[in-house]
């Protein structure tokens, strides 16, 4: 469990300076890896409209408000930018389902234990990933993220990170949590010529090993694919099961 060494650059993405500099210069709004109508389709599958969300490294996307207009009912958004989130409280000072606080990943002992239906994560783990600290603070991250998730709650976690490099954060029994994996193309990529694949099949689960790898053999038609990962919460009291693998329909869509 290293740092993702190979996917980082000299930035330290863990320091809340960086994140304070960047915003004052690039003052537009920015989503990383997929806009909402690429994941729209998952979170509608798994994430109820009335749940109540944890938008965590929120800095300016407009996720949130794409989700508020898609019916999404109460979005908690924290970063550890204080910039971005006055930035962002500002700009949606007028949409009640959305509420902002500046918050370090690793410690949200603000909120209580199981206050969330859901968490989304949109980049934050990777960011995380790239310090030098990287196991640690990724283990402090996802465990505050299991703490603060319901019994049957769940954390979709949307990266550039494949099951080789992610599945021994997600996979420790501490957290009991059961995953689903889906992979999706990058924005923007353009299947070889001959390509038979369609975009239904980006909407069902991967195959995996037991331990979440993918099956050996699997090919990605686009080597920068994202990674979505369905960490659900079991119920410690309850039987041990499987998140049904329903294949995602068009009345997602």
């Amino acid at each position: 469990m290293y740092r993702d060494v190979s996917s980082c650059n000299s930035y330290n993405y863990g320091d809340a300076l960086y994140w304070d500099a960047r915003y004052i210069q690039e003052a537009g709004s920015f989503d990383w890896y997929q806009r909402y109508s690429a994941l729209r389709p998952f979170v509608r599958r798994y994430i109820p409209t009335s749940s109540r969300v944890l938008m965590v490294g929120c800095g300016n996307a407009v996720m949130s408000e794409d989700m508020v207009k898609d019916g999404y009912e109460e979005i908690m958004n924290i970063d550890i930018s204080s910039v971005a989130i006055e930035m962002m409280r500002r700009k949606h000072e007028h949409i009640h389902q959305l509420q902002y606080m500046q918050m370090d990943v690793k410690d949200m002992s603000f909120f209580p234990d199981e206050s969330f239906d859901c968490v989304i994560d949109k980049g934050t783990l990777d960011s995380l990933m790239c310090g030098t600290d990287a196991p640690i603070s990724a283990s402090r991250m996802l465990g505050e993220v299991s703490r603060l998730l319901k019994p049957g709650g769940i954390y979709m976690l949307i990266t550039y990170g494949d099951p080789t490099v992610r599945m021994p954060h997600l996979g420790r029994p501490v957290y009991n949590w059961k995953v689903v994996l889906y992979v999706i193309p990058r924005p923007g990529f353009q299947k070889p010529a001959g390509s038979t694949s369609s975009a239904k099949s980006y909407l069902e689960p991967v195959p995996t090993t037991e331990k979440g790898l993918l099956l050996p053999g699997f090919v990605l038609e686009d080597p920068d694919s994202h990674y979505i990962y369905i960490c659900k919460k079991m119920d410690e009291t309850a039987e041990l099961r499987n998140i049904p693998a329903y294949p995602l329909t068009s009345d997602v869509l």
